[in-house]
């Protein structure tokens, strides 16, 4: 069925059993060879409890390793920071995502902190225009120019690195300026849109003219 990821949702609201609920999605994940997703909204010390066994769980099983992800995952919003860091790192370590709608308000999430440890992080939850929320148009380059205003990414090259979040980590050019998209032999799925720069793309949200989806232009 074409179905990536084996997902769940808040195992001890919803299951009242985090660790057996984990262990139950891990082993689907490991016998049919899928990624996990988590939606995780519980932001106290059950949030947390969650987030600690399944680093467990994924360093247990490093082929889970790049391929287990925490949607939303509002607890690390709720944490001092030297927790963040020292929650940050470890996911890092194990290789867990976090997919998050970039929620501002009340609820600010540690982006940075995740950046700093070398975690992937990605946008489009709900999707990506989150219907639980009254915000949004759909587009994943809104999400990245919100992020680089609530973090305060306002030079030319923190918004250049910003574009991230709406590529899945995919850049034109690395940190030293060294071009590695795209090159001869890269899967021809492209968006074009109107702008100068990877900076201008973020901060003005530029439009998109053309989608072209494996060679094929689609709009």
């Amino acid at each position: 069925m074409d179905i990536d990821f084996i997902g769940g949702l808040d195992p001890y609201t919803i299951d009242g059993a985090i660790e057996r609920t984990i262990d139950f999605t891990v082993q689907l994940a490991l016998d049919h060879n899928k990624g996990i997703d988590i939606h995780l909204h519980e932001s106290g010390q059950s949030g947390l409890d969650t987030v600690n066994y399944l680093i467990k769980k994924v360093n247990e099983n490093p082929v889970l390793s790049k391929k287990t992800f925490i949607s939303h995952c509002f607890v690390l919003g709720k944490l001092e920071k030297t927790k963040q860091e020292e929650i940050a790192e470890q996911l890092g370590a194990a290789g867990i995502g976090i997919v998050s709608t970039i929620p501002f308000g009340s609820l600010i999430m540690p982006i940075p902190v995740l950046y700093k440890h070398n975690v992937t992080v990605l946008t489009g939850n709900d999707s990506i225009i989150d219907h639980w929320n009254t915000w949004g148009s759909g587009s994943v380059l809104q999400k990245a120019n919100l992020m680089a205003q609530l973090y305060g990414y306002s030079t030319e090259f923190l918004l250049s690195r910003s574009l991230k979040l709406a590529t899945a980590n995919i850049l034109p050019l690395d940190d030293k300026g060294v071009q590695q998209w795209p090159k001869a032999g890269d899967t021809a799925d492209l968006v074009l849109i109107n702008a100068s720069c990877s900076a201008e793309a973020v901060s003005r949200v530029s439009p998109v003219q053309s989608l072209i989806s494996q060679g094929n232009i689609v709009y």
